[in-house]
């Protein structure tokens, strides 16, 4: 049984689970129709449909307004993976930027985004769940006991691409691992378990614990299947894919949430080690002091988001990540004001650190800007602390193609993760002090080798070093940290929360689309509703 619907609910086949957005669920994101018999043929006997499948996997992470007929309206927020990141960002105090009317992250400035029937609750959701229906059918279609190499590099495209999700999911809708293993998370849909979940009628939520342990399972699988790929010479054709490095890499970010110090700190290292064999390297001082983060053939990326030129939210011109984020090209950025660093965490960098020049300071201005981009920045009139990180594509001033490819993971977050996982196993602060003198403030000094103080000390570098890329929302999650905007230079009174840790609000709402569909989930398994924050005084 396939039923066709507009909203993405829980449907039961003889075949698979399968979670749909806006997309009928039998279209491929590329369009094509799949039939059942389709479904059952083999990817080894296929090899066109094989990389179709992979392709598939992160098609969805770039799609124009892909929940259009879900939400029933065109919203320019709404192009795959990094709306979740900026909705996230805003949720958060390090991306600052002013609520009107060409502001399409109010609603997550405010957390009015956490209503069950918000267009963000259900983009985010969608969108996820998507990613996993597509990398849950490379999953199933490729033969795990199989020993050719391309089918293992498939399989673990299709499993790490599945952990990334279901990572973000999983921090999204519960509080941090540590304590609330035995939580309500989300509901866990895989290639295997459909006709379990026809008996159940649908899908129920899965615990912490469930969820975490099918991320960990198919990331050490995904590694062994790489790992066999690329020692057969199978290797990605770009950064696009994940390859041994970046499943590493993800697998120490989950570690790292589950406070699994040692394990962190050891994939961290193997990431790292990895990627200097495809000769990833952190940028250097000569390399980030000026704007930058455009491209993903730039040396320190180890996996993006390819956008080209021809894609739908290009030709779109601004319902795009850069529209929003960007401040040197032409999009919403440059009408709603653009994105400023927390004052509060711009003042703590170190006039000798090259990342000072990632924002205009209090005058309005950064050295790293050459006189054409400061002019840039000065003709659009932001306000002091707007982000001059990341590039216009080409480096184009004031550039419509809005065509910037999108950081996923940098290596430079592989050397932080090993940084405070060593020092929260008794290490000390060698890896941390070695980096920034290496790579950011040759003046950098940090003394003390307190486990707490230097994991303290990690949190800030990683604010600054990857502010904007759609990560510190989960760092402010695993380490129950507040969401403390007081100082932060938010423009808008009405915006300034100090919202305590594990607050209800800090989660998301499954939608309520979502929990009439499935018959397995009701309004007593969601999410507490909570009120929306109540602004407080800016000291």
């Amino acid at each position: 049984m396939i039923m066709k619907i507009k909203y993405l609910i829980i449907t039961i086949t003889s075949l698979a689970l399968l979670f749909t957005g806006c997309n009928d669920l039998d279209t491929l994101p590329q369009g094509n129709d799949v039939t059942s018999k389709q479904k059952g043929e083999t990817y080894e006997l296929n090899p066109e449909r094989a990389e179709a499948g992979v392709n598939a996997i992160f098609a969805q992470f770039n799609q124009y307004m892909p929940n259009e007929t879900a939400l029933g309206a065109s919203r320019h927020n709404d192009f795959g993976y990094p709306s979740v990141m900026l909705f996230t960002d805003a949720n958060g105090y390090d991306v600052v930027s002013d609520d009107n009317g060409y502001n399409w992250t109010g609603n997550s400035l405010d957390y009015s985004d956490r209503v069950y029937t918000s267009n963000e609750s259900q983009i985010v959701w969608n969108n996820l769940y998507s990613m996993i229906f597509a990398a849950n059918s490379v999953v199933g279609a490729n033969d795990r006991a199989s020993e050719d190499p391309t089918s293992n590099f498939y399989l673990g495209q299709g499993l790490a691409a599945r952990a990334f999700s279901y990572f973000n999911l999983v921090q999204l809708y519960q509080f941090n691992y540590v304590g609330n293993q035995s939580q309500p998370a989300v509901p866990i849909v895989t290639d295997e378990n459909s006709v379990e979940l026809a008996e159940l009628g649908g899908a129920p939520r899965s615990t912490v614990q469930e969820v975490y342990d099918l991320i960990i399972s198919d990331l050490d699988d995904a590694i062994g299947y790489l790992d066999v790929a690329e020692k057969a010479k199978v290797v990605r054709k770009d950064k696009r894919y994940i390859n041994l490095a970046v499943a590493y890499g993800l697998r120490a970010r989950v570690h790292l949430t589950m406070q699994k110090w040692s394990e962190a700190a050891a994939d961290a290292t193997a990431a790292i080690n990895a990627a200097t064999v495809e000769k990833i390297l952190p940028g250097g001082l000569t390399d980030v002091n000026k704007p930058s983060f455009m491209e993903i053939t730039e040396k320190n990326w180890m996996w993006g988001i390819i956008i080209s030129e021809t894609d739908r939210v290009v030709t779109s011109g601004i319902v795009n990540w850069i529209s929003h984020m960007g401040s040197l090209n032409y999009g919403y950025a440059n009408f709603s004001g653009g994105k400023q660093i927390n004052k509060a965490l711009y003042e703590t960098i170190s006039d000798s650190d090259i990342r000072k020049g990632w924002w205009i300071d209090e005058f309005k201005e950064s050295k790293n800007l050459t006189s054409d981009q400061q002019a840039t920045v000065d003709s659009y009139g932001y306000n002091s602390y707007t982000q001059v990180k990341f590039a216009p594509n080409n480096n184009e001033l004031k550039t419509s193609t809005n065509a910037n490819d999108i950081p996923l993971m940098r290596i430079e977050e592989m050397y932080l993760i090993k940084a405070e996982a060593e020092a929260m196993s008794g290490g000390g602060n060698s890896t941390l002090v070695d980096f920034v003198k290496s790579y950011r403030d040759p003046s950098y000094s940090f003394s003390s080798t307190n486990p707490e103080e230097v994991q303290e000390e990690v949190f800030r570098q990683r604010r600054i070093e990857l502010w904007g890329e759609g990560l510190n929302w989960y760092d402010i999650m695993r380490l129950n940290k507040p969401v403390d905007r007081r100082g932060g230079g938010f423009p808008n009174a009405t915006m300034v929360f100090n919202i305590a840790a594990k607050d209800p609000i800090l989660l998301w709402r499954i939608p309520q689309k979502e929990i009439i569909a499935n018959p397995s989930l009701n309004e007593e398994d969601n999410n507490p509703s909570a009120p929306t924050p109540l602004p407080v005084a800016d000291n």
